[in-house]
Parts: C-alpha cells; sequence; structure tokens
C-alpha cells in the first residue's frame, strides 16, 4: 500500500513514540507538532497545540497530510487539565485538520470512557463525539491498562513490602497493552480499512490479569512468597470524601480529591468491554492484539534491577 504522509500530535508520551515509531516503520512519512522542541528523529513542528491559528500556520503550513493521528492526553487526569487537553487541544487540532482538508483523524482514547464518572472521561468522550460528527473518516482506539500503569510496585515488593490489592484483589481485570503493540496497532488505523469509523477497544494478549495474578508473578519471577495486604475499598471513598471537604476551602485539597477519585475508579472498575446490558465487564469480549506479555515485561524489569518513571501514571 502507497505511504501516506502523517500529521503526529503527542509523539513526546510514550504511546506517542511508540506509534511514531510504528509509522515510520510501515514506511509512512511523519511529521510531529510539539509544544516544544524534541529529537524524534523526524521532522518536529513546534507551536501551539491549543491554538486552531497556530496549528493551520506552524503545523499543517497549507502543505497536504492524507491522516492526523492524536496521542495527546491529560497528564493528571484533573478537570482543568482534562478539559483543556483531552478536549479542547484535540479540538483545536481537528478544526485545523477540517481547515486543511484533511480526511482521517486516528484519536488515542481510553477503555475506561465506557463507564464515565470522572471529568477527564467526560471530556474525551465530548471530543469523540466531535469527531464522529465531523465528516471526516475517524478512528477512535481505546486501549486497556498500560504496562507502566501496572508496574509501580515492583520497588516496594523487591524491598519486601507486601503487594497491595484492593480488596480481595479480585475486584478488577484487564488485558494489558505494551507501549509497542498499541502503537503498531494506531498505526495500522491508517491504512486498514476495516478500522475507519469504528470506535475500537483493544487490549494485548490475554487471558485477563487480576490484581492478585500479578502478586503471583511477581513471587514466581522473584522466586519468593510475595505477601499480598489487602485494603479495604472503603478506605478510599473516607480519603476521596475528607479531600472533598478539605476542598471546599483549598483549591490544592480539591485537585487531591479529584486524583483521589481516580485512583478509586481504577481500584474498581475492570480494563475490559463493558456489556452494557448484563451490567458486567466481558473479558471475551475484549478484542486482544500483539505479542508482549506483562509478566515478561515484569521480567525483564526485574532481571536490569530498573524501575518504570510513572510519573502521573502513579495517581492510577
Amino acid at each position: 500500500m502507497k505511504p501516506k504522509r502523517i500529521f503526529l500530535a503527542g509523539a513526546t508520551g510514550t504511546a506517542g513514540r511508540a506509534t511514531l515509531g510504528a509509522l515510520l516503520a510501515a514506511g509512512h512519512e511523519v511529521v510531529c507538532f510539539t509544544r516544544s522542541a524534541a529529537d524524534l528523529s523526524v521532522e518536529v513542528r513546534v507551536g501551539d497545540l491549543f491554538s486552531e491559528a497556530s496549528l493551520a500556520r506552524d503545523g499543517f503550513r497549507g502543505e497536504h497530510f492524507d491522516a492526523v493521528v492524536s496521542c495527546i492526553a491529560s497528564r493528571s487526569g484533573a478537570p482543568q487539565d482534562a478539559w483543556a487537553v483531552d478536549h479542547g487541544a484535540n479540538l483545536a487540532l481537528l478544526r485545523a485538520a477540517q481547515g486543511a482538508g484533511i480526511a482521517q483523524f486516528v484519536l488515542l482514547s481510553a477503555i475506561c470512557v465506557q463507564k464515565p464518572l470522572l471529568a477527564f472521561q467526560h471530556a474525551k468522550l465530548a471530543f469523540e463525539a466531535e469527531l464522529m460528527a465531523s465528516g471526516m473518516t475517524w478512528s477512535i482506539v481505546r486501549p486497556t491498562a498500560f504496562f507502566k500503569s501496572l508496574s509501580g510496585q515492583i520497588d516496594r515488593v523487591r524491598e519486601g513490602k507486601p503487594f497491595l490489592v484492593f480488596g480481595n484483589g479480585k475486584l478488577t481485570a484487564c488485558k494489558p497493552i505494551s507501549d509497542a503493540d498499541l502503537g503498531a496497532f494506531i498505526a495500522d488505523c491508517v491504512t486498514d480499512p476495516a478500522r475507519a469509523n469504528a470506535i475500537l477497544p483493544i487490549g494485548g494478549p490475554g487471558p485477563a490479569i487480576t490484581p492478585l495474578d500479578q502478586a503471583a508473578a511477581l513471587s514466581e519471577l522473584l522466586g519468593r512468597e510475595v505477601p499480598v495486604k489487602r485494603v479495604p475499598v472503603a478506605l478510599l471513598s473516607v480519603i476521596r470524601a475528607t479531600l472533598r471537604i478539605a476542598g471546599l476551602v483549598s483549591p490544592k485539597m480539591a485537585e487531591k480529591a479529584q486524583l483521589a477519585a481516580i485512583g478509586r475508579y481504577y481500584a474498581t472498575e475492570s480494563m475490559l468491554v463493558w456489556d452494557a446490558q448484563r451490567r458486567a465487564y466481558d473479558a471475551q469480549a475484549t478484542p486482544e492484539t500483539g505479542s508482549d506479555t506483562l509478566f515478561a515485561f515484569y521480567e525483564t524489569l526485574i532481571a536490569e534491577n530498573s524501575s518504570v518513571a510513572r510519573g502521573d501514571h502513579s495517581v492510577f
């Protein structure tokens, strides 16, 4: 298939970098748009991602592009950040792309928008609706949990501390997906007609994994029993309620309350396809892609005695 010219936003994030690599591996020409200079081994154009005018002037420059790929996402998920980035920046990108006559838009979203209880989920859904109504050919990719989001306890377990689970450790499950496998899936959306005008939930290779499964895998990889400490879900609710009250007089506490709400959501909701009719998550219905597995990733981290810098993913 003839290579395409792609305009990529969000290339400095982990999923964005993986998508860039996959697009290049497929032979496409890629131009990246960032808010500051970045070494990405391709042409990088710098401008204001929140400005339709800057995107048109500094990004598209009146040139031909076959598709826009957006991997941008708010860092914290806090309401102000989410509406500014997940909705506002993506909307500016969409409007500029329409003005440039670009026919296709591929969006990286998240599977958790199926049950929207948080600001960033509503912001993502609001933009998804704008995209679907845009008249462009669109693909909305909704991945499950990322490896980095599930690797935060490796350091504490190495130190002999217990692996923390909420409730009985089986409240949630997911089919984790690696950055590389996700990037390849997103890149294929550019040329696969079966993925056009479709919402695409996607996970890595199964089966679905619970927190207790993660603890058991770490025990096997470390060659010793990893103790498990069960944390009551009610404790998260108490923390959130306390922070919400404090947030009435302190904006900083109000933001912490939002982050606590995000933490509680991820502690109690699975990252799998939601069956609205059955009111249940469905592992069997959650599509899979790629070959990278979370436990192989754990094995590498342990063998290399390395850690994952999760940044704002730590709130999850």
